[in-house]
């Protein structure tokens, strides 16, 4: 049976993947936390740092105290938490952006040497010269954006809808540089290069602060229920991803010179097309493939699966129009569950639609794929499709049959029990559908008194 639960609206953040998220973050700042905790003890008790790897050890102590003071002040002012203190977390984070100014500030003037030699860690591995200035500025914008998304301040909120996407920006440049840098797809200064362990943690610090701030603002589209949720959820990770490919490749023919130059340009140019037109593609697809799934929910019975009354007179329509041009014989079967009332009274509502579901699994797996199976509410249930009276009678039958074998297999105080009508419409007529389900409406009507009157 095909069950559905109600829909949360198309705006609203989806508590579900919420609750995922919010697990990742917990991960991200756990592994924040214990990369600057190893480095610290590192620091402390050189003889441990001789049992780490040497990528370990390559973070200065000043920018590990401000990863980690970063990841508390995210830890504090997690919404919803338990050990949330989103006071303390400011403050923690104004520390952190203290400290990483302080660090870019050394970076920048070197006046203090023995500061110098804290920071030599930071460098890259071949960096002999200045010290990097590109981390403790990032760590300095990320702080501010940190107590902007943490604020209730509706005006410094819609300030952080503009200033983590800068983060965002920052931290997606600061990686791509290194990242083509280390495998030469650029000619880069190893002076230029920072830390890959204070790069790591750079990168998810930032996917949290941003994370945070789907939950509020413009970027909650991506945390949403609705449709445009789900596609920018689907497609942002390619889109992201095209442009580095791309740059990729394009570094790597010039580097390598495998084709000429304007050839090269030409190739790469007419894959970004072809790319564009893929994705265009996957996203049509994707948007009628959800156009259907709203289409199904307009026109189906929430409990049964069944076609509501909408969708049943809809289709119902077109069969019985196909039937009348092809001069086929078309029936209606009218089919009401006995009881309910008495079983709501007695066993309660959930019961009730234990019942009604497993009317809709019967009329579902008794009748053929091609025939209109519907449910009208309450205990009406109706059937149309190209069928001789004596092919309804035998489908009548048969369902009664499937009836009794869910009765014996599930013995209760109220067995299940269907009342049935049907009429067939075997030669020309411009009788409506209406019509037909109103007829056999009447027959299963005096099929329930007749057995009201045997009972008495």
């Amino acid at each position: 049976m095909d069950t559905r639960t109600a829909s949360l609206p198309p705006g609203e953040p989806d508590p579900a993947l919420l609750a995922k998220l919010s697990v990742l973050q917990q991960a991200c700042l756990g592994v924040v936390a214990v990369i600057s905790i190893t480095v610290f003890t590192a620091w402390l008790f050189p003889q441990v740092a001789a049992f780490l790897p040497w990528v370990m050890t390559r973070m200065s102590i000043p920018m590990a105290l401000t990863v980690l003071l970063c990841a508390l002040s995210l830890a504090l002012s997690e919404p919803g938490s338990h050990l949330s203190l989103p006071i303390a977390g400011k403050y923690i984070a104004a520390q952190a952006g203290i400290l990483s100014i302080l660090v870019w500030l050394e970076s920048m003037y070197r006046q203090f040497p023995a500061v110098d030699t804290l920071l030599d860690a930071d460098r890259a591995p071949g960096n002999t010269g200045g010290l990097p200035v590109h981390s403790p500025a990032a760590f300095a914008l990320l702080s501010i954006a940190m107590i902007m998304v943490s604020s209730r301040n509706v005006i410094l909120r819609r300030i952080a809808d503009g200033l983590v996407p800068l983060v965002c920006l920052t931290g997606l440049v600061l990686l791509s540089e290194n990242l083509f840098g280390s495998f030469g797809l650029v000619r880069m200064s190893a002076d230029n290069m920072i830390s890959p362990l204070l790069l790591v943690c750079l990168v998810m610090l930032t996917w949290v602060v941003a994370m945070r701030q789907t939950q509020n603002g413009i970027w909650s589209i991506f945390v949403g229920s609705g449709i445009g949720s789900r596609i920018a959820r689907a497609f942002a990770p390619i889109l992201l991803v095209i442009p580095f490919l791309i740059e990729v490749a394009r570094t790597r023919i010039v580097l390598r010179e495998l084709v000429p130059e304007q050839y090269g340009a030409a190739i790469l140019t007419s894959l970004a097309a072809g790319l564009s037109i893929l994705l265009l593609l996957v996203l049509v697809w994707r948007i009628n493939s959800m156009e259907g799934e709203i289409h199904d929910l307009t026109l189906r019975d929430e409990l049964t699966g069944l076609y509501n009354m909408r969708g049943f007179y809809l289709l119902g329509e077109q069969t019985l129009r196909l039937a009348q041009r092809a001069e086929l014989p078309f029936s209606v079967l009218f089919i009401d569950l006995d009881g309910l009332k008495k079983i709501n009274d007695d066993l309660g509502h959930n019961m009730g639609s234990t019942y009604l579901a497993e009317t809709g699994d019967l009329v579902m797996n008794c009748f053929r794929e091609t025939d209109v199976k519907g449910r009208f509410g309450g205990d009406e249930f109706v059937v149309a499709g190209q069928f001789s009276m004596v092919g309804i009678e035998l489908a009548a039958q048969r369902l009664k049959s499937m009836t009794d074998a869910h009765n014996e297999k599930n013995p209760r105080k109220y067995p299940l029990s269907l009342s049935v009508g049907f009429v067939t419409l075997d030669h020309p007529s411009n009788e409506s559908l209406k019509e037909l389900v109103r007829r056999a409406d009447e027959k299963m009507y005096r099929e329930k008194r007749a057995k009201k009157v045997a009972r008495a």
